[in-house]
C-alpha cells in the first residue's frame, strides 16, 4: 500500500467483507469529490443527496451514488470535462479505474457517469485479509455512479462545507433545509408502483431527529417541475402536511424496512417503524 493510500485507508481494516467493500466504495467516493474540487466543479454545481448527508453531516447509513445539481440550468453540461481530474486523483492513490459517461438514450435532464473498477484488484491493493480476497469473484466490478441535475428547480440555497478526514477538500453543498426539501420530494413523488424505497423513510426520520427545518418553497418548485403540484396557489404548510400524512397512510412499512436494512449497521431503530411513528415524526418538521 503506497503512502498516500495509507493516509486514506488506515489499518486495521474492518472484519467483514461487507464493511471492507463499504470502506473501499467510500474511499473512491472521497477521491472522486477531491478530483471534482480540484477541477473547480463546485463553481458550477452543488452536492446533495444521501452521500452528501453521510460525508458532510454524519448520516448513519451508506449511500451508493454521488448526486449533484447545477447552480443554474445548462443542457450542454457533461462530466467529460472532469474525467481527467477524477482519474488523476484515483491513480495517485493507486486505484485503477474506468470512468465512463453514460450516453443518453432519451432526452433527460440528468447527466450520469460511472467509476468502475475490478473489486478483487482493489481489495489486494488495500491489503484486505486473504479470506476476504479469496471469496471474491475475479470478474466482480465495484461501481460508483455520479449524477447531476442539469435543469435544477429554483429556490435552493447552498453553502461551502469542508471535509477534513480522511482527506481534506471543500465542496459546495445544498443547505440542510434545501437537502430536506429534495428528500421530501423523493418521498412524496417517486413514481414506483409497488417498490418502496425505505432509505427515503430512514433519511426522513434522521432529518426530523437532527435537522428538522424544511425549505418548503424549494419543495414546491421541485414538485411543480416534476408535475406533482399543479395548484395555482402556493404550497402551504397545511397542504404539505396533508399530503405527507396521506403518503404515510399508504406506506408498506415491512417493504420499507426490508429495503433499507442492507444500508444500515444498526437495525434496532427500524423496529420502531409504524404509521404512528412516522406521523409523530412529521409533527416535528419546522417549515423554513
Amino acid at each position: 500500500m503506497n503512502n498516500l493510500l495509507k493516509q486514506l485507508i488506515s489499518k486495521p481494516l474492518p472484519d467483514t467483507e461487507a464493511e471492507i467493500l463499504q470502506l473501499l466504495r467510500e474511499s473512491l467516493q472521497s477521491l472522486a469529490l477531491l478530483g471534482l474540487w480540484r477541477s473547480n466543479f463546485f463553481e458550477h454545481a452543488a452536492f446533495y443527496g444521501g452521500t452528501a448527508l453521510r460525508i458532510l453531516y454524519g448520516l448513519d447509513r451508506f449511500s451508493e451514488d454521488l448526486d449533484f445539481s447545477l447552480l443554474k440550468p445548462n443542457a450542454d453540461f457533461t462530466f467529460e470535462k472532469y474525467r481527467d481530474s477524477i482519474l488523476r486523483e484515483l491513480e495517485a492513490f493507486g486505484f485503477k479505474v474506468e470512468f465512463t459517461v453514460k450516453e443518453k438514450s432519451i432526452n433527460s435532464e440528468i447527466e450520469s457517469a460511472f467509476i468502475k473498477t475490478n473489486t478483487l484488484e482493489q481489495l489486494i491493493l488495500i491489503e484486505a485479509p486473504e479470506n476476504i480476497v479469496s471469496s471474491i469473484n475475479k470478474q466482480n466490478k465495484l461501481k460508483i455512479k455520479l449524477e447531476v441535475d442539469t435543469n435544477p428547480p429554483p429556490g435552493f440555497e447552498t453553502e461551502m462545507k469542508y471535509v477534513f478526514s480522511p482527506i481534506q477538500f471543500a465542496v459546495k453543498s445544498f443547505t440542510l433545509p434545501s437537502l430536506f426539501a429534495g428528500k421530501m420530494h423523493a418521498l412524496l413523488c417517486r413514481k414506483w408502483k409497488t417498490r418502496v424505497k425505505g432509505r427515503d423513510w430512514y433519511d426522513f426520520a434522521w432529518y426530523v431527529g437532527n435537522y428538522p427545518e424544511l425549505n418548503l418553497k424549494h419543495l414546491e418548485e421541485r414538485m411543480r417541475q416534476s408535475g406533482d403540484y399543479k395548484d395555482d396557489s402556493e404550497l402551504t404548510a397545511k397542504k404539505f402536511f396533508e399530503r405527507l400524512n396521506k403518503t404515510i397512510d399508504k406506506l408498506n412499512i415491512e417493504k420499507a424496512r426490508e429495503e433499507v436494512e442492507p444500508f444500515v449497521d444498526n437495525n434496532i431503530s427500524l423496529e420502531l417503524w409504524s404509521r404512528e411513528f412516522f406521523k409523530a415524526a412529521a409533527e416535528k418538521i419546522k417549515i423554513d
